[in-house]
């Protein structure tokens, strides 16, 4: 009779181990290594599971690593994942740069604000493909217009001085200096102190 029970018992606590969600030590984060420092970003696979996967999968490919961030718009966003921005003689093409996929839009109900990371694309929605930019502030009108896929967790330091550095040409976005976005690293979250 105490072996069924025992049985029993262990197969129910087996059971309520395997329906327990995923601890936040399990998950994975983004480290940013740039310039002036480092980000770090929490993803939202729960609104946005393919793009976060096209992200990891790009970033653990080294994809991003020696990109800078292209475009600033003081108060708005930095943007940044061009691959072309690894070449500075393509300076004129910085910003139409793309992978081989594209990432089919998953807008949701999450506000572009401070430190919300989110897909770049062109007129079409289902455009995206690497590049991204992180906001600096509110930014509603982009709400469920572009796909809004993670957030800062550490950094906003480091996000500041870069939304902050002097900028020049076409709508004064470009930075003077290369604002250089040196790798991209994908760790367990229980790895960040």
């Amino acid at each position: 009779m105490k072996q069924p029970l025992f049985s029993l018992l262990l197969a129910c606590t087996l059971g309520a181990i395997a329906l327990t969600p995923a601890r936040a030590a399990d998950k994975e984060v983004a480290v940013l290594k740039t310039s002036a420092g480092e980000m770090v970003v929490e993803f939202w696979p729960d609104v946005a599971p393919k793009t976060v996967a096209n992200f990891i999968k790009l970033a653990k490919s080294g994809f991003y690593d020696g990109t800078a961030f292209h475009r600033i718009i003081k108060g708005f966003m930095i943007q940044g994942g061009d691959p072309l921005t690894k070449d500075p003689t393509q300076e004129a093409a910085w910003g139409t740069g793309h992978a081989d996929e594209r990432v089919k839009a998953e807008f949701n109900d999450r506000h572009h604000e401070l430190g919300v990371l989110s897909m770049a694309r062109a007129a079409d929605p289902d455009s995206a493909s690497c590049q991204f930019f992180i906001c600096l502030g509110p930014t509603p009108a982009l709400d469920g217009k572009y796909t809004a896929f993670g957030k800062l967790i550490k950094g906003e330091d480091v996000l500041r001085k870069l939304g902050d550095v002097e900028t020049a040409g076409r709508e004064h976005s470009r930075p003077v200096n290369r604002v250089a976005l040196e790798s991209v690293k994908i760790v367990p979250a229980s790895s960040i102190k």
